[in-house]
């Protein structure tokens, strides 16, 4: 069954075009050296925050790849956040 990793963060308005890129970098990275990321989503909440979804096929490839947290990649678009937070959760259902 996939599992998700769900991050709430927020960023400045005028970060956000330098975000994507960085985080783009870093999705492609993760995809390059850890198999199954099926799926990233980025959403902007109502607060202005964002939600961003990282889905895996499983959990073991979610943790192989958890490493990768502290990579260059990861520091660099970060560090255009604040409030940052991340949970992992299974989903059981799905229409």
């Amino acid at each position: 069954m996939s599992v998700v990793r769900m991050h709430t963060y927020r960023v400045a308005d005028a970060d956000l075009p330098e975000f994507l890129d960085r985080r783009a970098v870093l999705i492609a990275k993760v995809r390059a050296d850890h198999p199954g990321l099926a799926e990233t989503r980025l959403t902007r909440l109502e607060d202005g925050s964002y939600t961003d979804t990282w889905r895996w096929d499983s959990f073991p490839q979610l943790a192989a790849a958890f490493p990768a947290a502290g990579s260059p990649e990861a520091a660099s678009a970060m560090a255009l956040t604040s409030d940052a937070t991340a949970v992992n959760g299974e989903i059981v259902d799905e229409r």
